[in-house]
Parts: structure tokens; C-alpha cells; sequence
């Protein structure tokens, strides 16, 4: 992915996918460092099968979200930047600024010994139930649009990328199994079943 021509888009390119790696790494990292462990991998460790098939679909995943950027930078061929790419990484700032501000809205929520045993429904989480993984695809999404603008023929097949990291997390990995934990938690307290009721799962409501 870091061997393209040098031309601007893949270095911009490549630029916010490093910023989307650091500042998600360090999260993550963070958060293992403040709990101890990594919940998701609660139900896999003990499992050698169950864990395999974890890592297949992670590097499945991780292949098909970067595949836009790898196939721009694969390109030796250069077009000048035009709409689609300024729109495009908008649309990944935008991304960028709503996951990062949500992980951190929610980090202090938690670390709040007051609010222990309680859900968050105060900041981006007030207009989704899941504000980050909204940004998340922001930011695969305007990654593609800028790429689009070098893409040819059958490479505009790679808006699969936005299109699978949306259908996991909405479908498979992410919003199910945290709504069900949420559901278990919190299911029969009336504050959580109004906020379900007022608060999207995932695309934020504005009005």
C-alpha cells in the first residue's frame, strides 16, 4: 500500500489511512491498558477453531476496506485532484472527527465512577446508539470517492470496501452483539427502553 508512484492523492491517500490506524491502534491499546483485557476476545481465546475463523474474517476485512487505496496506489497513472477527491477525504475528516470525538466521549463516561452501571446517551450518543461505528464508515466511504477519481472498468467494483465494512458492522461483528449485551444490561430499565425508542442504531438523527 506505501509503494505507489509518490503522486499527491496516494500520499494524501495513504496519509489518512496511517491517521485512521494510529489513532485507532492507540485507542484500543489504551483501553486494554485500562481494563486488563480485550472483551472481544472473551468467547474466542479458549476456542482454536473459533478463534481461526476470527482472524480469517479480521484479515478478510482488513484486505476489503483497504482495497481502494491499494488499487490507487497501484496506479502508475495520475489525474489532477478534482471534486471527487476533495469531497471525498471531507467526508473522511468528517468520519475521523465523530469516531474520535465518540471513543473519547464515551472513554470519560466510563472512567466516571458515578456513571458506573449506567449507559451513555449524552453527546454523539444522544443522535446514534453507535456514533462511531457511523464515523468508521464516513471515513471508508470518502476513501473510495477520492480513489473512484483514477478508477477504470471493473475497479469501481471496490465499493464493496464502504459496502462491507457498513453490512459487518451494522449486520455481523459490531451493532448486534453490542445491542444484544446492551439489551441483556439494560433491557427492563425504562430510560434505556425510551432511548432505544428515540435514538437511532446507527445513522445519527439531526431533526
Amino acid at each position: 500500500m506505501w509503494g505507489g508512484a509518490g503522486h499527491v492523492r496516494q500520499n494524501v491517500q495513504t496519509g489518512l489511512v496511517t491517521a485512521w490506524g494510529l489513532r485507532l491502534g492507540t485507542f484500543l491499546f489504551l483501553r486494554i491498558l485500562k481494563d486488563g483485557h480485550d472483551r472481544r476476545f472473551n468467547k474466542v481465546r479458549d476456542s482454536p477453531g473459533t478463534f481461526f475463523v476470527y482472524w480469517t474474517v479480521q484479515a478478510v476485512w482488513i484486505f476489503t476496506t483497504l482495497l481502494p487505496t491499494l488499487m490507487l496506489n497501484s496506479e502508475k497513472r495520475d489525474k489532477p485532484l478534482g471534486w471527487r477527491d476533495y469531497v471525498g477525504w471531507s467526508i473522511w475528516g468528517l468520519g475521523f472527527t465523530v469516531q474520535a470525538i465518540a471513543d473519547q466521549q464515551k472513554w470519560r463516561f466510563k472512567s466516571d465512577p458515578d456513571n458506573a452501571g449506567k449507559f451513555i446517551q449524552s453527546g454523539l450518543w444522544a443522535y446514534s446508539r453507535h456514533p462511531n461505528y457511523f464515523g468508521e464508515i464516513l471515513q471508508w466511504s470518502g476513501l473510495w470517492l477520492s480513489a473512484s477519481s483514477v478508477m477504470q472498468g471493473k475497479q469501481y467494483l471496490s465499493v464493496v470496501s464502504p459496502m462491507f465494512v457498513w453490512f459487518l458492522l451494522n449486520y455481523v461483528s459490531g451493532v448486534p452483539i453490542l445491542e444484544k449485551q446492551a439489551a441483556t444490561k439494560w433491557g427492563s430499565d425504562p430510560g434505556y427502553q425510551n432511548y432505544v425508542k428515540n435514538t437511532p442504531v446507527l445513522w445519527p438523527k439531526i431533526f
